[in-house]
């Protein structure tokens, strides 16, 4: 397991380089004195401007750096937040948010930076770009590279504000990318690879500090309908973060895939064929015990050999779920210090 010292807070970490970035950003921009003000017009331009950004559904040409940042998806508020800047509009999170729909670490967030609750965006459930709200909040960039927008999403948004979208595939791009390329939009590239360098130090510090993980094979499951097993391929954000951790995606992943060119994250698997999966561990996310009770009382789940074994590492509860789903430079750090541990647990099991 993992000596207490070895999990020194990964978030300590990331909250001072953090406020080192903001703490230079308010040096630049003269500490205006209104600190709402302050916290989203210090941004301290690394970055020469104009800059192109490409993406699959097209370019965004950014003029100079932004002060009115709107984001969309699941994941992109955290770096903008990470980087010092207190988005005017972002995602309502019903999934895992407070009463207000923040994510409890962008939540923390806010506060150290003295910022307000932005503008909080519908239509983050069904996937529908709230349109009307977006040019109510009168961006001048729209951060979207952790998303599903579709073309027509892209161009519509386009005519509010240049809108940075995915480079590739929509839901695939992993935390570091994201990160990177929100803050070249931003013209902080240096302070978001200062960023991405302290949190890849601290999983490797927390990785050392499980040994049992290394090597160990994965899939990676949900089971959100009814005798349909969801597994997730291995180009997903939260697949890509165990591999961090030195654990490798199951072959198998791939020889059940029926369809690997389908375009999505993942593919369902029917419980009369779970006997097929052949990994070391099973992880998969649930949103509440009752769940994971719900899912264990199956027979065919009960009788695979992970589960009877107690080589299945559940992750439960909707922000925890949330946090592990789309790892960002904010979500690791406020929870990988558990979850480390809960996948060591597993993983002391195999064999």
């Amino acid at each position: 397991m993992i000596p207490p010292q070895s999990r020194l807070s990964i978030r300590k970490r990331v909250v001072v380089v953090a406020a080192a970035i903001v703490a230079s950003a308010l040096a630049l921009s003269g500490c205006a004195a209104d600190e709402a003000t302050t916290t989203n017009d210090a941004t301290a331009a690394s970055d020469a401007f104009p800059v192109t950004i490409e993406s699959a559904l097209g370019s965004a040409t950014i003029d100079e750096a932004p002060t009115r940042v709107a984001t969309w998806g699941w994941s992109s508020q955290d770096a903008v937040l990470a980087l010092g800047i207190v988005p005017v509009a972002m995602p309502y999170n019903s999934y895992g948010g407070n009463d207000e729909g923040v994510l409890p670490w962008d939540a923390e967030a806010i506060a150290d930076l003295g910022g307000e609750t932005p503008m909080m965006l519908s239509g983050s459930d069904t996937g529908e770009v709230p349109v009307e709200e977006f040019i109510e909040a009168d961006p001048d960039i729209i951060l979207a590279p952790y998303s599903g927008i579709t073309q027509e999403d892209y161009d519509t948004l386009s005519k509010i504000a240049p809108v940075v979208a995915y480079p590739d595939e929509p839901w695939s791009l992993p935390w570091q990318d994201q990160l990177t390329t929100i803050g070249e939009a931003l013209g902080k590239s240096a302070e978001a690879a200062e960023l991405q360098a302290s949190v890849a130090s601290e999983i490797s510090d927390l990785a050392a500090g499980a040994p049992v993980l290394e090597g160990k094979t994965f899939v990676y499951v949900s089971a959100l309908e009814a005798d349909q097993l969801n597994i997730f391929r291995a180009s997903d954000p939260r697949v890509d973060l165990l591999t961090q951790l030195g654990m490798v995606v199951s072959p198998n992943v791939a020889d059940l895939d029926a369809d690997p060119t389908a375009g999505s994250y993942f593919y369902q698997l029917s419980y009369e064929n779970l006997g097929e999966i052949d990994a070391d561990l099973i992880v998969g996310y649930f949103d509440s015990q009752a769940s994971v009770d719900t899912f264990l009382a199956d027979p065919l789940v009960a009788a695979m050999p992970a589960v009877e074994e107690g080589r299945f590492a559940p992750v439960v509860g909707e922000s925890f779920v949330m946090a592990s789903s789309a790892p960002t430079v904010l979500s690791i750090p406020w929870m990988l210090d558990s979850y480390v541990p809960e996948l060591a647990a597993a993983a002391d099991n195999v064999g």
